[in-house]
């Protein structure tokens, strides 16, 4: 019996949670008009008409978009902003859609 030599692993460099890039996401719901939601995101993150428009097309036609990345802490408060404004939104951890 022979006894194999275990490579080593690999270390990664994880990254902490306030290093991490977390996520805002944007749900779609039958009351806000596309309209509105167009410009909130126009108003909030600063999208061009055009750019704020294919985020809610994807909300309308997918159910969610990423509307925007970041540390944790701003997209806690990008929720925030979006549930002042009456849309449906919550964090993740980047990388999950």
């Amino acid at each position: 019996m022979s006894v194999a030599t275990a490579e080593p692993i690999a270390q990664t460099d994880r990254l902490t949670d306030e290093q991490s890039t977390w996520t805002t996401v944007v749900w779609d719901d039958p009351v806000n008009l596309m309209d509105y939601v167009t410009l909130v995101f126009m108003r909030y993150f600063g999208y061009p008409r055009q750019k704020a428009a294919q985020l809610m097309i994807q909300v309308h036609n997918h159910g969610r978009a990423t509307v925007a990345e970041g540390s944790k802490e701003e997209m806690e408060t990008a929720v925030h902003a979006m549930h002042s404004y009456g849309l449906q939104a919550s964090v993740e951890k980047g990388g999950q859609e």
